[in-house]
């Protein structure tokens, strides 16, 4: 058997779907093997989309991804992706091209030693040196990618490797369960969780998988504890829960922030830290200048809930850690922990309140351009309970974060790890492929939408139903926010665009404009339900962004 046809059918051996990438002249013995199989080519524009698509990919189906580049300038177009996969946890396969390692007349003609390149970015990177190694290669690879945390993972193909005769057979998938927390360490935090007063639950990155997204739900209904969330484990409860006090989305001094304030426990659930600190531990003048901002956890006893162990830093040194697996720790903790009569929500309730007040500000404003609070108020109105917003990154982000409440899990891809501009397209057209039946929003600033446009023609070729709303404020409006707020000149980071009408039709996609705040949900509900892909060019206006979240939002909740 060609070696190429091997691994070939070691990546149908593994379930997988699609290929996402672009091929070289080195991946053509593997395209030829590619268009012999079950798997689907998906031909994008850029390897950077083709990255993002497949981390999405792994994502929301919770199996690997699988991308593939050339050599050289090809394997360099997916190193962000890499990095979007590798810190946001989502299980990735890169798949990379590479001339003849055991001769070749082109000398150093595009070669980069693209191993060592991936090393500090991936989980497991290996150059493929002969063809019978490709079938443990690969179920390594895969392991390795799937197994907690998830994250990226390389395989190089040379095309001699790739092109060698070779009868070793394909290694079956292998069954792997992750180690299940201790009964002591279930006891203690179950002792600690009962002797609390005002036990508090933080739902992070980390619960945001499939069997967690189950048991979290059981556990708030079944102690009663008030729970938030960080920006990337939005939705595993229902965000629409009487108990669900908030999102961490700004780094501190929301209403959220005086009920953390509050708190004498904290039940650290799944936190990821590459996503900046929900809360800091001790007091004020023991912590780091840099984060003066953060919210506060005082004396605040913490447990981490997680499938390893904390890294402790003067931020984050918790007093417990129950590690195993987050599912099986959170059933057993729903199972031996009883409602304490002493416990005392009632401060939570208080927070809880003036939050979902200040939330309806803004929702119905009728300015022109749109308002940030309207515009994520009209797309929550618009999609049903499972549909999703995929968000790109900016401005925004933060409004999303922080008033859109997600009814399910993973139905708001934000990316609050690397935070990368340009996933936002590509990440919306590989959620609407895993999940066809469910409507899809993408949300992009006008600068990160252009980092990707092109993939507006891949996403017409593959007929896919898709909704993408541009923000238009003609600038990188998040460095010039920031840009201000430190007290400089307004400089660098005004641009132009092009007609987005103009620039989707000539795609082949439905190109739309809104003129008034009233026309807005109307366009969205009928783009929602027309097939297609449509973009919606969306003037928005942030000009009060500082002054409510700089100003107004600190001034009230530090009221309370």
């Amino acid at each position: 058997m060609k070696a190429s046809d091997l691994f070939v059918k070691a990546l149908e051996s593994e379930g997988v779907e699609y290929v996402f990438g672009i091929p070289g002249e080195e991946n053509l013995d593997l395209l030829e093997s590619l268009r012999k199989s079950s798997i689907r080519l998906v031909l994008t524009r850029h390897e950077q989309a083709a990255g993002f698509m497949a981390a999405t990919y792994g994502r929301l189906s919770g199996r690997t991804g699988v991308c593939l580049s050339t050599l050289g300038p090809g394997a360099t177009n997916l190193v962000t992706a890499a990095a979007y996969a590798q810190l946001g946890a989502m299980p990735m396969l890169m798949i990379t091209g590479q001339k003849p390692i055991k001769a070749s007349k082109q000398g150093e003609f595009q070669i980069l030693e693209v191993v060592d390149m991936m090393h500090p970015i991936t989980k497991y990177t290996r150059q493929i040196s002969s063809g019978a190694n490709i079938p443990a290669r690969v179920r390594e690879a895969f392991r390795r990618a799937e197994d907690e945390r998830p994250g990226a993972v390389h395989l190089e193909l040379p095309e001699d490797i790739a092109r060698e005769e070779t009868d070793a057979p394909v290694l079956p998938r292998s069954r792997f369960e992750t180690p299940c927390a201790s009964e002591g360490s279930i006891r203690a935090a179950m002792e600690m969780i009962e002797a609390a007063r005002r036990p508090l639950l933080l739902i992070g990155a980390g619960a945001n998988r499939r069997q967690t997204c189950r048991a979290l739900p059981a556990f708030v209904e079944s102690t009663g504890i008030p729970f938030f969330s960080t920006q990337m484990g939005k939705g595993v409860v229902d965000e629409q829960h009487p108990l669900f006090l908030g999102n961490a989305a700004v780094s501190g001094d929301d209403f959220l922030h005086r009920a953390v304030e509050s708190a004498d426990l904290i039940i650290n659930v799944g936190h990821d830290v590459v996503e900046k600190p929900p809360f800091i531990m001790g007091q004020p003048e023991n912590a780091p200048p840099h984060v003066e901002e953060a919210a506060r956890a005082g004396e605040a006893r913490v447990i981490h809930v997680n499938y390893v162990t904390a890294s402790v830093d003067a931020v984050y040194h918790p007093h417990q850690g129950v590690i195993g697996d987050i599912a099986d720790s959170v059933e057993r903790l729903t199972a031996a922990v009883r409602p304490q009569a002493h416990w005392d929500f009632g401060r939570f309730m208080e927070v809880k309140g003036h939050l979902d007040a200040h939330l309806e500000e803004g929702a119905d404003d009728g300015r022109f351009p749109v308002y940030p609070q309207r515009l994520v108020a009209d797309i929550r109105a618009t999609l049903p309970e499972e549909g999703i917003v995929a968000l790109d990154n900016g401005i925004y982000k933060i409004w999303f974060a922080r008033n859109y409440r997600a009814r399910q899990p993973n139905t708001v891809l934000l990316d609050n790890a690397l935070a990368s501009m340009g996933a936002g397209l590509p990440s919306a057209m590989a959620a609407k492929m895993v999940h066809p039946e469910r409507p899809v929003i993408a949300v992009c600033g006008d600068g990160g939408f252009m980092m990707n446009s092109q993939e507006l023609e891949t996403a017409v070729r593959l007929r896919l139903d898709l909704v993408v709303v541009v923000l238009r404020d003609d600038a990188y409006g998040m460095i010039r926010w920031k840009q201000a707020a430190m007290g400089f000149d307004d400089y660098g980071l005004v641009y132009g665009n092009p007609d987005f009408v103009r620039y989707a039709e000539a795609y082949g996609a439905r190109g739309h404009r809104v003129e008034s705040a009233e026309a807005l949900r109307p366009l969205l509900e009928s783009c929602v339900a027309a097939p297609g892909v449509h973009v919606i060019d969306v003037p928005v206006d942030y000009s009060d962004n500082d002054r409510i979240l700089n100003e107004d939002i600190k001034a009230r909740s530090r009221a309370i």
